[in-house]
C-alpha cells in the first residue's frame, strides 16, 4: 500500500506513541489473530498492513460494539454483515467470528479496491461507505479537484482514519524511533479448528481443552449464549496444542451431557413470566439468559434458550441453530376503567370508540355480543394507562412505567 505523509499522521504516531500501555494491550490481543489474517491477505495478493486494521477499528477486541451497532474486530453494522453471509441470530453473531468475520472484512475491502483502484479510498469507503466516497469523488471531479484520498472533502473520523493505519504501521516497522517496546509475536499459527458433533456448553469446552474459559470466549466470540449449536457452528477454535487434548477428553467424556441448555420455540405471545414458568425457569434467571429486558412480551414463534432435559438426546436442529430470532413487543399494561355511555350505545360501539374487540367488552360487563346499552350506564373496560389516566390533579406523582430512552447519536461509520 502507498505510505501517506501528512501532518496528520504524525499527530496520529505522538498520539499512539504517549500511550504505551494502550499499544502493549492491542498488540498483546492481537497475538491470538495476526498469524492468520496475514496469511489470508498474503493468499489473495492484499497488502499486508491491512491485518493492523482491527487495531484502528476496535483495538483487536472481538467484543467490540460501536454506537452505530458495528461488533467485532472489523466492526460490521448489521446490515453489511447479512450482505456478506454474516449470521446473526439467537445463538451466535458471526460479525465477532474470527474466521468469517475476517474473511468477509477482505472481501469487502477487495471489492471496495475494485470500484476505487486505490487502497486509501477503499479504505475511507470502509469507513465511510462506498456511496459516500463515490459522492466525494463525483463533486471534487465536477468542481475540476482532485480524487485522491487527500483531496475529499469528508468526516473527521475518515479523514483521521488513514492516518491512524499509516501511524501503527509506522511504529510496528521501527519502535525503536517511537520509544516503544512490543511484544513478540511467534510467527506460526496460534489456533486451529476443532469439529464438534454435539451441542456443548460453553464452559465445559473450555474445560475439555484446558483452556481458559476468557481465552476459549476470545476465541470463539461469537457464541454469544452459554452453550454452542453444532448444527450452526460445528468447529470452534482453540489453542494449536488445545486441540489434541479437547478431542480426547470430548471422546472419553462420560457424563451422558454435553449441553444442559436447548432451544424452546414460544407457541402464541405470552409474558416472560408465564414463558419461564412453562420451561421450569425463574422469571430473573429466563431474562438474564436470553437477555431480555423489563415490560417486554416474547412474540409468537420467538426462540429462547432454556434448560435442556437429561432425558433429551436430540440436539438442536440446524434450521433453528442457524435462523432462531428471539422478537419481542411492548407490554401494555391497563387499568380498569368506568365509562357512562351515551345515547345508543352498544357493545359494537364502544368497542369500536376504545380500540377493543366486543368479545372483551361484552366479557367484562357479562352481556352478549349485540348487547345495548342505556343511556347513563356505567360500563367497564380496561385500557392502556395512558388512554385510562384520569385528569392530573394538583399535586400528583407521574407514572414511572415508561421505559428509558434509548437513543443515541450514531457515528459516521456505515459498514
Amino acid at each position: 500500500m502507498p505510505n501517506l505523509s501528512t501532518d496528520l499522521v504524525r499527530t496520529q504516531e505522538q498520539w499512539y506513541a504517549t500511550r504505551p500501555d494502550y499499544l502493549q494491550r492491542m498488540t498483546e490481543r492481537s497475538r491470538k489473530y495476526l498469524f492468520h489474517i496475514v496469511e489470508e491477505l498474503e493468499r489473495r495478493n492484499m497488502p499486508t498492513e491491512l491485518a493492523l486494521l482491527p487495531f484502528i477499528e476496535s483495538a483487536f477486541n472481538p467484543q467490540a460494539v460501536s454506537t452505530a451497532r458495528a461488533a467485532g474486530m472489523w466492526q460490521f453494522i448489521p446490515s453489511t454483515g447479512k450482505s456478506f453471509d454474516l449470521k446473526q441470530n439467537v445463538f451466535r453473531d458471526d460479525r465477532r467470528d474470527v474466521l468469517a468475520s475476517t474473511r468477509a472484512a477482505l472481501d469487502y475491502l477487495q471489492k471496495l479496491h475494485g470500484m476505487f483502484g486505490d487502497w486509501h479510498l477503499a479504505l475511507a469507503a470502509y469507513n465511510w461507505g462506498e456511496g459516500s466516497v463515490g459522492r466525494a469523488i463525483a463533486r471534487n471531479q465536477r468542481n475540476g479537484l482532485g480524487t485522491a484520498y487527500t483531496d475529499l472533502n469528508m468526516p473527521n473520523e475518515t479523514r483521521n482514519y488513514v492516518p491512524k493505519l499509516q501511524a501503527v504501521k509506522n511504529i510496528i516497522a521501527s519502535p525503536e524511533a517511537f520509544r516503544t517496546e512490543l511484544p513478540l509475536i511467534e510467527n506460526h499459527p496460534y489456533f486451529q479448528t476443532v469439529e464438534i458433533t454435539r451441542d456443548i456448553d460453553v464452559a465445559l469446552a473450555a474445560r475439555l481443552a484446558d483452556v481458559k474459559l476468557e481465552d476459549f470466549r476470545a476465541l470463539n466470540p461469537s457464541a454469544n449464549r452459554p452453550v454452542i449449536l453444532a448444527a450452526g457452528t460445528p468447529q470452534i477454535l482453540l489453542p494449536w496444542d488445545n486441540a489434541t487434548v479437547f478431542q480426547r477428553n470430548f471422546e472419553a467424556h462420560n457424563s451422558g451431557q454435553y449441553a444442559s441448555w436447548t432451544a424452546w420455540t414460544a407457541p402464541s405471545t405470552m409474558s416472560v413470566a408465564v414463558a419461564a414458568q412453562r420451561v421450569g425457569m425463574s422469571e430473573a434467571e429466563f431474562r438474564t439468559v436470553n437477555q431480555i429486558p423489563p415490560r417486554m412480551l416474547i412474540r409468537a414463534g420467538s426462540t429462547v434458550l432454556v434448560p435442556r432435559s437429561a432425558k433429551l438426546e436430540a440436539d438442536v436442529a440446524s434450521h433453528v441453530a442457524d435462523n432462531a430470532q428471539l422478537s419481542l413487543a411492548p407490554e401494555i399494561v391497563t387499568r380498569r376503567a368506568v365509562i357512562k355511555a351515551g345515547k345508543q350505545d352498544s357493545v359494537a360501539s364502544i368497542a369500536r370508540k376504545y380500540k377493543l374487540t366486543p368479545a372483551q367488552v361484552a366479557d367484562w360487563n357479562k352481556v352478549g355480543l349485540q348487547a345495548s346499552f342505556k343511556a347513563g350506564q356505567s360500563i367497564v373496560v380496561f385500557l392502556p394507562v395512558k388512554a385510562a389516566a384520569p385528569a392530573k390533579r394538583p399535586g400528583s406523582v407521574p407514572s414511572k412505567r415508561a421505559g428509558p430512552s434509548r437513543t443515541g447519536k450514531p457515528a459516521a461509520k456505515r459498514k
